[in-house]
């Protein structure tokens, strides 16, 4: 079960800086500590949780690099063209039974190991070939290549003994593919985190029931869905709360016994309505509750017991993106991820902004590129926090520091892609 120590997040009630929670997610957050061994197709995007270190060398034996004649170095003439006899073939999967000999050429192909005794391939573009009436070849070699050209040498990707993949790295396609050049079929990786989802409202239904007048449907319970699956976790789904506070403590003290990290949206404002906060303090603690961002101010950390919960805003933009900046780096460091950081990029604003000082704001942008071929970044032109359609529209944000107050076109700024966190 994931734990919370007891003393974290003690920020009282003023607005914390998003540096300032993250620090603090860093410091406080405990991982899982379970771990599994799972297939490797069904290891994408989860956290490692061992070292893996090459038990046999990629490549595993000199091969050649491309389709031609393989030879000995010190069979050619430096000065002029060199004859040599074709005396036999090694294809991939298919190596010359024997070792090669003094003087003769080898038609070789890409992947193929290199014969026993030749050390350098020449290229079947640059070579040309013969044959006499008794089917002889003789290869006719141009002067001028090097030793060695040519040739793959074994362990030139990998070397037995090597730490290929670190524990704590979130796995990708190509580290899939690495571990599976090393014979592996599984990784060991954090188990899967438990998250227990809701959401509150009396405002909010279910897509596909009744809606009356009044009532919104629950887009962000899918939204979170969603990328709760992207990073690999279990999601317990407890649907839509009411605005009640008996209920919704009742709630939290229940999936706290059987999750590692709960999530909700909405509820986390001051209104009378907004139930979720004093809930969670009535069987918990609320550390921090306000983050000085744009969009999504109300933003929780807590804990019921020893499991961390998180309440993120109920608008739909502000969820995605508090969800991307504070609950996606929570998540990871649950799971033991080393790096929680997503890479931001420098491109060029082409609008200009305002902002508050000492608030860190993300501003949905979609890309185009100058005539210079630099990458210019659009501001949508409607910036509501309840404006889910542009984040489809949307293909990132740029990422505005506290100290930012005026941007002018022009700009080198900070840009997030979506398909860096999603």
């Amino acid at each position: 079960m994931a734990q919370l120590s007891d003393d974290c997040f003690a920020f009282g009630g003023e607005l914390v800086s998003t540096e300032a929670a993250l620090a603090q997610l860093r410091e406080r957050l405990i991982r899982v500590t379970e771990t599994e061994a799972v297939p490797l197709l069904d290891a994408l995007g989860r956290v490692l949780a061992e070292d893996v270190v090459a038990d046999r060398s990629v490549p595993p034996h000199d091969n050649s690099a491309v389709d031609g004649y393989a030879v000995r170095f010190d069979d050619l003439d430096a000065a002029a063209e060199t004859r040599l006899p074709v005396t036999g073939r090694a294809a991939a999967g298919h190596p010359l039974d024997r070792a090669a000999r003094p003087g003769e050429a080898i038609r070789i192909f890409t992947g193929a190991v290199m014969p026993i005794g030749m050390d350098t391939v020449m290229m079947q573009e640059d070579c040309s070939e013969t044959e006499d009436a008794d089917g002889k070849r003789t290869v006719v070699i141009a002067p001028g290549i090097k030793r060695g050209a040519n040739r793959r040498e074994a362990g030139e990707d990998v070397r037995s003994g090597d730490t290929v993949l670190s524990a704590g790295h979130v796995l990708r396609p190509q580290d899939l593919g690495l571990a599976a050049s090393l014979g592996r079929i599984d990784l060991p990786v954090s188990a899967q985190l438990r998250v227990a989802l809701f959401s509150t409202g009396d405002e909010i239904a279910e897509p596909g029931g009744p809606a009356p007048e009044g009532f919104v449907y629950d887009s962000n319970r899918m939204t979170l869905r969603a990328l709760l699956h992207g990073l690999g976790c279990a999601v317990e789904d407890l649907g839509i709360l009411p605005d009640d506070r008996p209920r919704i403590q009742a709630t939290l003290q229940d999936a706290a016994g059987r999750n590692d990290l709960i999530m909700t949206s909405g509820g986390m404002s001051v209104g009378e309505e907004d139930h979720l906060r004093a809930a969670v303090n009535a069987v918990g603690t609320v550390h921090f509750w306000r983050l000085a961002i744009k969009p999504g101010r109300p933003v929780a950390m807590g804990q019921i017991g020893a499991t961390p919960f998180l309440g993120l805003p109920g608008n739909p933009v502000a969820v995605m993106v508090t969800f991307l900046r504070i609950a996606r780096p929570t998540i990871l460091l649950l799971c033991g991820a080393t790096d929680v950081e997503p890479k931001l990029y420098r491109v060029r604003a082409d609008f200009a902004h305002r902002k508050k000082k000492s608030r860190r704001e993300w501003v949905r942008v979609r890309l185009a590129t100058d005539e210079d071929g630099v990458q210019s970044a659009a501001k949508f032109p409607r910036d509501g926090a309840g404006i889910l359609s542009s984040l489809v529209a949307a293909d990132g944000l740029v990422e505005l520091g506290e100290d930012v107050t005026q941007l002018e076109p022009g700009t080198m700024v900070d840009f997030l892609p979506f398909n860096e966190v999603i």
